[in-house]
């Protein structure tokens, strides 16, 4: 069954950033191409049980298992040495893509306490944009009573958007929360009732 995201990028994404950008053909829309979440625990050094447990919740997450990732060089004053395992990453790709990035805007975002949408001016000049989430318990695949310890992670959408506006353009067509846009929308809604979650959001989340 093909993901309703990508069913809406293919019936109506495209045909409005054709008529926006003025594109020659479907073809040269931009579009997703993989999404790079990653958990980094600077603490697992001195607790490894942390690491088994942020690899267990990111699968949950993504629906993926998976790879840990490794200090690239040694660093003595905080006990770092190169190739020590210090957090987990998934790259997703596809319909695992498409599914997570629904997710994402449609589940996780609207359970952030006091949210006010994402900031436009975190994409890196080449279409790309990162932005970070506090807490994995805005996605309701984790359980509470299991959770350890909260868990921040950095989310990297990546697109073969030419120009950051471009990119801009295509991640607010398929369901991304921008700041101005969220607002107007909560002016105009019913007042909500409290949030489930207490997790923020930032530019990025470190470990």
């Amino acid at each position: 069954m093909v993901p309703r995201l990508k069913e809406r990028y293919q019936k109506e994404v495209v045909p409005t950033l054709v008529k926006e950008f003025s594109y020659a053909n479907a073809n040269a829309v931009p579009r997703l191409r993989k999404i790079i979440v990653n958990m980094g625990l600077g603490e697992a050094i001195q607790n490894a049980k942390l690491l088994d447990s942020a690899a267990h919740e990111l699968g949950q997450i993504t629906g993926q298992k998976p790879v840990i990732t490794r200090a690239r060089k040694s660093i003595a004053n905080f006990k770092l040495r190169k190739n020590m395992p210090i957090g987990a990453m998934v790259t997703l790709r596809g319909d695992r893509m498409y599914e997570f990035f629904d997710r994402l805007t449609s589940v996780a975002m609207p359970r952030v306490r006091d949210f006010r949408g994402v900031s436009t001016r975190a994409f890196d000049g080449r279409g790309n944009y990162t932005l970070g989430l506090r807490d994995q318990l805005v996605f309701p695949e984790i359980d509470y009573s299991k959770v350890d310890k909260t868990k921040g992670m950095n989310i990297t959408i990546v697109t073969d958007a030419r120009t950051d506006a471009e990119a801009l353009a295509l991640l607010r067509h398929m369901g991304m929360p921008f700041r101005g846009e969220v607002q107007r929308r909560q002016a105009a809604a019913p007042a909500p009732g409290p949030a489930p979650a207490t997790a923020q959001t930032s530019e990025k989340a470190g470990g």
